[in-house]
């Protein structure tokens, strides 16, 4: 799976690093990249109930496989998003007829989602236009 970016984490620390191991993270790099995956997961539930493993298989299916995401950043980011009661979760039986736990978009967090998703739209839409500048913007 070459040129995947895996979202995963960096031992038992909750930061997210690049594909590359010799790339260094700032915070701005992991405030986005988890902003990012939060979305992701808002999105991935926005159809219905899904379990972790559907989320991250949504997320691959979705990017192309573009991003990966890890158990050991996928189930803390899940988490988090019903400590803030954004997703809310009930077991249930998978497909497969063993227990897991689904995942379900509450209102605040279908509210999150759209205005998440238009924001995001608009940083990307104005990096792009930064990163195809082809001379220095005028003073």
């Amino acid at each position: 799976m070459q040129g995947a970016f895996p979202l995963c984490r960096k031992g038992k620390a909750d930061t997210l690093q690049h594909p590359s191991p010799a790339a260094a993270m700032d915070e701005l790099d992991v405030s986005l990249l988890r902003g990012t995956l939060d979305l992701l997961i808002l999105k991935a539930l926005c159809w219905g109930p899904r379990h972790g493993y559907a989320v991250a298989e949504w997320i691959g299916q979705a990017t192309g496989t573009m991003l990966r995401v890890g158990e050991g950043t996928l189930y803390p980011a899940l988490h988090r998003l019903e400590r803030q009661e954004l997703i809310e979760a009930e077991w249930g039986l998978s497909e497969n007829n063993r227990s897991a736990k689904f995942y379900t978009l509450s209102r605040t967090g279908r509210r999150r989602l759209q205005a998440g998703a238009s924001s995001w739209h608009e940083f990307v839409e104005a990096a792009g236009r930064a990163l195809r500048a082809t001379a220095p913007v005028p003073v």
